[in-house]
């Protein structure tokens, strides 16, 4: 709890203040902390007493003689949840220390509880990382649900409810506490458990399941996997959230915010192997990839797809007049040989194209 480099800390930054040496021990009397560095290590035997009875005692010259490592001036005992933790001296005659002695003992306690509390709030968000990381590489074949389960627990999570998670990405620049700062003012439900797992990466598992508006003061992208309730289908949801962000990303015209959802059909293309693609790709579209117009076509043939093959649906989506889509339309099918209307040939052609865009 009383750490040398806290204490050293605290002793030299209150001498350079106050003008007399301050020295802190541990509870066995030794000099943990000294505005004079010759001091550290060594035993202040009056300290012994002050931890045992939380009694400050003050020393003159004659007194001091009579203790081992002991100078004039006063002792007083540091407390932290009732508990005598360590002692803080300051060295010089009684009379012109003492009245520094509840000011500086005071100031340390202060010091230290902050210390306490942070190193605390440190370990908890440290241990959170922790759980995160757990999850996302989770192996059904060789991890123990049971023991993730009760490492979430002994942070306060119960595991067994209703998540999904949200994966967070932006710069690496971005301080990472200010992050979770506004996560945390997002997903502020006692159960969402947030985390930086480095390199610019966020883990949410949040217990909001409708869609998310995400205003977080800075540029990020934002993928949301499935719902989950197990340690197994936690994993699940973070490697769909993962995946929602890197179909994303090589998409044209994606939302900042994704749900894997939305992208099954891209997720299930993008799980093919790439030769396998990459044949598909040239079986399937054959001259169409040649014309150069190609990538105006290629989203033609995807918004004729998700427009359900509707004129007026598809022609909004492209933002074009309908007779330019007509025009298209007829363009493809003179390449292809096959009618816009030929639905299982259509979707073979829509899935290439989704190919094509992730190779």
């Amino acid at each position: 709890m009383l750490t040398s480099s806290i204490a050293n800390e605290i002793a030299v930054d209150t001498t350079a203040i106050i003008g007399f040496n301050v020295l802190i021990t541990d509870r066995d009397g030794i000099v943990i902390g000294s505005g004079d560095p010759e001091r550290v290590g060594s035993f202040h035997e009056a300290s012994v007493d002050v931890v045992r009875t939380q009694r400050a005692m003050s020393h003159d010259l004659a007194a001091a003689r009579m203790l081992s490592g002991v100078e004039p001036g006063i002792t007083l005992p540091l407390v932290l949840n009732g508990t005598a933790v360590g002692t803080v001296g300051i060295t010089g005659s009684p009379d012109q220390v003492e009245r520094f002695g509840r000011l500086v003992r005071n100031q340390t306690e202060l010091l230290l509880r902050e210390s306490v509390l942070l190193s605390s709030r440190l370990f908890r968000e440290k241990a959170i990382e922790d759980l995160l990381r757990d999850i996302a590489h989770y192996d059904r074949e060789t991890a123990e649900p049971a023991l993730v389960l009760m490492r979430a627990a002994e942070l306060g999570y119960d595991l067994r409810l209703s998540r999904v998670a949200v994966v967070v990405d932006v710069e690496a620049s971005v301080e990472p506490t200010r992050m979770v700062r506004a996560l945390r003012r997002v997903f502020d439900d006692p159960q969402d458990i947030i985390g930086n797992t480095g390199a610019g990466r966020f883990i949410v598992l949040s217990r909001k399941r409708e869609a998310l508006e995400l205003d977080l003061g800075v540029e990020c992208a934002v993928g949301i996997g499935g719902a989950a309730s197990t340690v197994a289908t936690l994993h699940d949801s973070y490697q769909d959230a993962s995946t929602a962000l890197y179909l994303a990303a090589r998409l044209p015209g994606s939302d900042r915010v994704v749900h894997i959802d939305d992208l099954r059909v891209q997720e299930l293309v993008a799980s093919s192997a790439p030769h396998t693609r990459a044949r598909f790709v040239r079986g399937m579209l054959g001259s169409l990839v040649d014309q150069n117009d190609w990538p105006v076509l290629r989203q033609t043939i995807i918004a004729w797809c998700e427009c359900g093959f509707s004129l007026v649906r598809a022609a909004a989506e492209l933002r074009i007049h309908r007779n330019t889509l007509v025009y298209r339309l007829t363009k493809i099918e003179e390449l292809t040989g096959h009618g816009s209307r030929d639905a299982r040939f259509v979707v073979k052609l829509y899935l290439a194209c989704m190919a094509d865009l992730l190779s």
